[in-house]
């Protein structure tokens, strides 16, 4: 595959972006090309690497943590969620529907911030209540789902929400709105919610 990895050097990190569709064997091989050009540019610079764009296994992880380490020896971050542990959440990367571009926002949302996404949203840290979370496709909260989410924003009734825990008054999918009436209805922990006959059903 073509460009399954690219390198962007900006002031304060270099960002090495992985093709989601791309298989593990083939990001080694074009990361293990592109590390060998950037080892020529780094000589005594100590710039974080930043590894984006795809999610990892924790071995795959490992395997490209092991590798840029034994080439350049800086710290490396890696922008996205490092394991998976919600069953909800990895049911969810099961399904063909997270095959889509994927925007990652670290940390959680204040009351009033909003976070929007052309294709699929996962939210490394809380959704606090006023904050509001919009995607195309599918919203992965690792944390608290307190504010509002719509999924599926421009009609795919096949997107998912799933939270480690939905305490929220709202929740959208496509043009499907369920109200939560939390008085009577509980906390939903490791949540998954989706379409079922025209409904949302939380799970």
């Amino acid at each position: 595959m073509k460009n399954c990895v690219s390198i962007n050097l900006k002031k304060n990190e270099i960002i090495i972006k992985l093709n989601e569709e791309a298989e593990q064997a083939e990001i080694m091989i074009a990361l293990t090309k592109k590390l060998t050009e950037l080892k020529k540019l780094y000589q005594d610079e100590t710039t974080p690497i930043i590894v984006t764009g795809k999610i990892l296994k924790n071995k795959e992880i490992d395997e490209i943590q092991e590798l840029i380490k034994s080439k350049i020896d800086v710290e490396i971050d890696f922008d996205m969620p490092k394991g998976l542990g919600l069953h909800s959440i990895k049911k969810t990367f099961e399904k063909e529907i997270a095959i889509s571009e994927t925007k990652f926002h670290r940390g959680s949302l204040r009351s009033g911030q909003k976070v929007e996404s052309e294709g699929s949203l996962v939210i490394i840290g809380d959704v606090n209540s006023g904050a509001e979370v919009i995607a195309s496709d599918n919203i992965i909260v690792l944390g608290a789902l307190r504010g509002l989410a719509h999924a599926g924003a421009k009609g795919n009734k096949q997107a998912i929400i799933a939270a480690g825990l939905v305490d929220t008054v709202q929740i959208r999918i496509a043009n499907v709105v369920k109200e939560i009436d939390r008085d009577e209805e509980p906390m939903h922990k490791q949540a998954y919610v989706s379409i079922v006959e025209d409904k949302i059903i939380i799970e």
